[in-house]
C-alpha cells in the first residue's frame, strides 16, 4: 500500500473518530454548577477544548489505522467474509 493511500486513510478515520467522539466528556453548565447565560442552550456545553479533543481523535485514529493497513496486507478478514447472502 503506498504511503499516500494510508495518509487518506488515516485521514477519513480520524475525521470519523473525531465526529463520533463529540459528545464524548462534555458536560453542561447545569452539571458543572455554573451559572447560564441569558439565550443559551441548556445542552451546550461548559468548556470545550478543540485541541484536547482533536489530540484524542488523532491519538485512536492512529491504532485504528494500522489495523486496517494491517488486515490490508495480512487479509484477516476479506470481502468473502461479509458476504452474508450466498
Amino acid at each position: 500500500m503506498q504511503v499516500g493511500s494510508v495518509l487518506a486513510i488515516y485521514f477519513l478515520f480520524f475525521v470519523g473518530i473525531a465526529f463520533l467522539t463529540l459528545p464524548f466528556g462534555v458536560r453542561t453548565d447545569e452539571e458543572v454548577g455554573a451559572e447560564m447565560v441569558p439565550g443559551q442552550a441548556e445542552s451546550a456545553p461548559h468548556r470545550f477544548s478543540l485541541w484536547r479533543h482533536l489530540w484524542r481523535a488523532a491519538a485512536i485514529a492512529v491504532p485504528v489505522t494500522a489495523l486496517y493497513v494491517a488486515n490490508y496486507v495480512y487479509g484477516w478478514v476479506g470481502v468473502e467474509w461479509l458476504d452474508f447472502y450466498h
